[in-house]
C-alpha cells in the first residue's frame, strides 16, 4: 500500500494544535490501516521515528437541514506520538 493513500490529512483542530507542543500529530488515516501501517507510513513520509501510535474511529454524525435528515461519514484518526526533538511542519505550504 502507498504511504499516501494510508494518511489522508492532517487535522487542524484546536484541541490538535494544542498536542503539537507534547510532539503528538494527528492524521485522518484510511479504514483499512492498523498501527503499524501508519508508523511506517510516517517514516517513509516525513521521515522521523514515531514512538507511538493511537488509533480511533470518529463515528458519523446524524445532521439535520430543515426537513431532510443526512449523516456526515465515519473516518479514522491516528494519534502520531515522536521522540523528543523530532518534528514534522504541516503548516509549510501556508
Amino acid at each position: 500500500m502507498n504511504p499516501n493513500d494510508i494518511i489522508i490529512k492532517p487535522i487542524i483542530s484546536e484541541k490538535s494544535t494544542a498536542l503539537m507542543e507534547n510532539n503528538k500529530y494527528v492524521f485522518k488515516v484510511s479504514m483499512g490501516t492498523n498501527k503499524i501501517l501508519v508508523k511506517n507510513a510516517v517514516k517513509e513520509i516525513f521521515g522521523v521515528d514515531p514512538k507511538s501510535v493511537n488509533i480511533l474511529v470518529a463515528r458519523g454524525k446524524d445532521k439535520r437541514v430543515r426537513f431532510r435528515v443526512g449523516r456526515r461519514s465515519a473516518f479514522k484518526k491516528a494519534i502520531v506520538t515522536l521522540k523528543e526533538g523530532d518534528k514534522i511542519d504541516i503548516f509549510v505550504g501556508q
